[in-house]
C-alpha cells in the first residue's frame, strides 16, 4: 500500500477537511503525489504568469484557506502521459462519489480535464490534468 512523503502529506494537510479523507483514501490504491493545495499570493501570480493557471490571485480555490482544490498527480509522473492522468483522475471522482454517497465527504469533486463535468474531455478550453477542486455541498 502506498502513502504519502511528508513533503506530500505537509501539502494536503494545508487543504480542506473532504481533500484530505479524499486523497488518503486515494493513495490506498493508487500511488500519488501532491504537487500542491494552499497557493499564497506570491505562488499563484507566478502559476499564473507561468500558464499553469488562468486564475489570478486571490480568485483560485488553491487561495482559500484551508485550500478548497489539491494538485495531485499520478506517481511517478509522466508528464505526456495523458492517459494516466485521465485515469487517475476518473478514479479519484470515483472514490470521491462513493466517500460522499458514505457521508464521509460533504463537497463533489470538478477535474481540471473536465471543468464543466459533463464527462466530454475533447471540449476543454484549458486542461488542468492535476487540478481536483471542491464543489457544491
Amino acid at each position: 500500500m502506498a502513502r504519502f512523503s511528508q513533503k506530500s502529506q505537509d501539502r494536503l494537510d494545508t487543504c480542506h477537511t473532504d481533500l484530505i479523507v479524499l486523497f488518503e483514501e486515494v493513495v490506498k490504491h493508487f500511488d500519488c503525489t501532491v504537487i500542491c493545495g494552499h497557493r499564497a499570493e506570491q505562488e499563484q501570480m507566478a502559476a499564473y504568469l507561468e500558464g499553469n493557471t488562468q486564475t489570478k490571485w486571490p480568485d483560485s480555490r488553491h487561495n482559500i484557506e484551508p485550500s478548497m482544490a489539491a494538485d495531485v498527480a499520478p506517481w511517478p509522473i509522466n508528464w505526456n502521459d495523458r492517459e494516466r492522468f485521465t485515469l487517475f483522475a476518473g478514479y479519484v471522482l470515483g472514490i470521491a462519489s462513493a466517500l460522499k454517497s458514505q457521508g464521509r465527504m460533504s463537497y463533489s469533486i470538478r477535474w481540471g480535464g473536465d471543468w464543466n463535468s459533463n464527462t466530454q474531455v475533447s471540449d476543454n478550453k484549458f486542461d488542468d490534468l492535476i487540478h481536483f477542486e471542491l464543489r457544491g455541498g
